[in-house]
């Protein structure tokens, strides 16, 4: 169903809010998050990277499970950082630079967990960056446990099985394939030849082909990010295709016996898929198991809006199921999540969820600001596309953006997504905040303060609040305090809840269509839905394997682009609204057009 953004834009001063009822709402005890995950981003550090704008940028996650903390490292952060509940996180300065001083600090960094220290190792050719190690990281204190690895490895990854032994795999090419290799558990220095384990096969697998459409045949994809996990006495080694700058970017899995293999391609794949929505991506990433037990995985999110390499990090929730099938839950993986602190009673099934169910309610309202820059109107802030933002014509205090929700509605939760327009700055720059005030009225006259972050320190590109008890209220608006950098400007002002109404009903007339001629892509299409904003499609290789999620938010079809050539697929799809989500449908079975194969590779 296409929906035309209808939105009232006028210029106007600042809108006076003395007098406002002094509150804040936020939940003291906050039990949701909201990716993208609210982190003090540093600037991207390089000239090469800022040709188009100077912006916040990182990607490949690795999260580590340390003497009860989670520790979190990515790209070009110059540190790291903590946390006891995967909500609230606190940054860690710190360089891992090699005594020359020179290079990346942390590129694609390993991290693991290795005879009771952390360790930490960041991608290099050659090899003269160290091997550091830790037994109190939340003391920021560090040694080096090798001088360096040689001959080196980009997008390492560094896995201790059970008996002791260490292995290494490595590689980020869209020439070579991923390599895997025992080391020494001391010196790392490696023991035996390296082996091919995974190895791209774009033929078949249709969401391994480059580009934002799977289309690009200019260029032959990339596979990197290799990270290994063990479930079930079986090995799980996860690699990330086609490209990070996509939308489809997202992990694939084989799946062996012992940690070099031989490997197998996962029926389900891929298994951390992420390609509609608000925040797309969830590729080159981690997956672990919190201290409940739970499984999580943690990835790249693409905007590639100012460059190719301008990306955030994501958190969903993961397992392996009572099959032995590895799999990430994305479905409404940009709203609100709970947290959980305790066991996921249905993870064997692979049916549990951490999805609060509360709604967006703010996409394609009316929208008004202060001053707009041409080509950032406001409506930008509403279109649910974190590439597009609104931009006031300053940083100055008292800009200000609001969104009418159309009627009354039940307010839980607020994201602040900032984007980086005529930013100046550019690497880790310790001292700035983002400051800002959230107002909410019901009439649009009487305003009152639901988050008030202008005394704030820190620097919050995705503020995330979920308010300490249901709010009903009809306008929202935000007030700027202060800015790192650049001019006041939003990628998403995005408020959750729930409207008055029902959820829509069963959607009818689901169809997928699948030719020879390209048995990677099928074509799904339904009836339009009363009283539907959107659709999440479910797909799978079976009727009990539905683990990827794609959001569709215009229109009722969408061409699917990461089947396997030889396999049969499944599919299924709800509606949803403001209200609500709406029944699932009937699975329908897409047979795999060439026939006499099972789709083996």
């Amino acid at each position: 169903m296409s929906r035309t953004l209808c939105v009232l834009v006028v210029v106007a001063g600042v809108i006076p809010v003395g007098g406002v009822a002094a509150q804040d709402l936020r939940s003291p005890k906050p039990t949701t998050y909201c990716n993208p995950m609210d982190l003090a981003y540093a600037y991207a550090p390089f000239d090469w990277a800022v040709d188009r704008g100077k912006h916040r940028a990182t990607a490949d996650p690795a999260m580590a499970l340390y003497d009860g903390a989670y520790y979190l490292f990515s790209t070009n952060q110059k540190g790291y950082w903590r946390s006891d509940d995967l909500l609230g996180w606190r940054f860690i300065s710190r360089s891992f630079l090699p005594p020359s001083g020179e290079g990346d600090d942390l590129n694609a960094p390993a991290v693991w967990v290795q005879d009771g220290a952390l360790h930490v190792y960041g991608s290099r050719y050659p090899g003269d960056f160290p091997i550091w190690r830790s037994v109190d990281p939340d003391a920021n204190e560090w040694e080096v446990a090798a001088n360096e690895l040689d001959p080196g490895a980009w997008d390492p990854s560094f896995f201790q099985d059970d008996d002791g032994r260490v292995y290494l795999y490595h590689g980020s090419s869209n020439t070579k394939p991923l390599f895997g290799v025992e080391v020494d558990d001391q010196t790392f220095e490696r023991i035996g030849d390296e082996r091919v384990v995974v190895a791209l096969n774009d033929e078949l697998h249709g969401w391994e082909r480059f580009g934002e459409a799977n289309d690009n045949t200019g260029l032959a994809p990339f596979v990197e990010g290799p990270w290994m996990n063990k479930a079930q006495g079986r090995y799980y080694l996860q690699y990330a295709a086609p490209g990070t700058e996509f939308s489809g970017y997202a992990d694939g899995v084989y799946v062996g016996d012992s940690p070099l293999g031989p490997f197998e391609y996962q029926r389900h794949n891929p298994f951390a898929y992420k390609p509609g929505g608000f925040a797309r991506g969830a590729g080159h990433g981690a997956t672990f198991v919190d201290r409940h037990g739970n499984w999580w995985h943690t990835g790249t999110i693409a905007i590639s809006s100012k460059d190719n390499f301008e990306r955030r990090l994501g958190l969903w929730p993961a397992g392996v199921d009572d099959r032995g099938v590895l799999f990430c839950n994305t479905a409404y993986g940009d709203y609100p999540h709970y947290a959980p602190d305790g066991r996921w009673e249905d993870v064997a099934s692979g049916a549990h969820s951490t999805f609060t169910g509360w709604m967006l309610l703010s996409r394609g309202k009316p929208a008004r600001a202060s001053s707009w820059v041409g080509g950032h109107e406001p409506n930008a802030a509403v279109d649910e596309d974190i590439r597009t933002y609104w931009s006031a014509v300053s940083g100055d205090a008292g800009e200000w953006f609001e969104v009418d929700l159309g009627e009354v509605v039940t307010v839980r939760g607020l994201q602040v997504n900032h984007a980086d327009h005529d930013a100046t700055l550019m690497g880790r720059v310790d001292g700035v905040a983002t400051g800002y005030r959230v107002l909410h009225s019901a009439d649009g006259s009487a305003w009152s303060i639901v988050i008030d972050e202008s005394r704030s320190t820190e620097d919050t590109p995705h503020g995330y609040f979920e308010l300490s008890e249901p709010l009903r209220t009809r306008y929202v608006k935000i007030e700027n305090v202060e800015v790192p950098s650049g001019t006041f400007a939003l990628s998403g002002l995005r408020v959750f809840g729930l409207s008055d109404g029902d959820a829509p009903g069963t959607v009818e007339m689901l169809e997928v269509r699948r030719g020879a001629s390209e048995p990677r892509n099928a074509w799904i299409l339904w009836k339009e839905t009363p009283g539907a904003t959107g659709y999440t499609i479910y797909a799978g290789p079976d009727a009990e394997t539905l683990y990827n999620a794609c959001t569709v938010l215009d229109g009722t079809d969408v061409v699917y682009r990461a089947l396997h050539a030889e396999r049969d697929h499944a599919f299924a799809i709800e509606a949803f609204n403001e209200a609500g989500v709406g029944p699932r449908s009937d699975v329908v079975i897409s047979i795999a057009p060439r026939s006499g194969s099972d789709g083996g590779d």
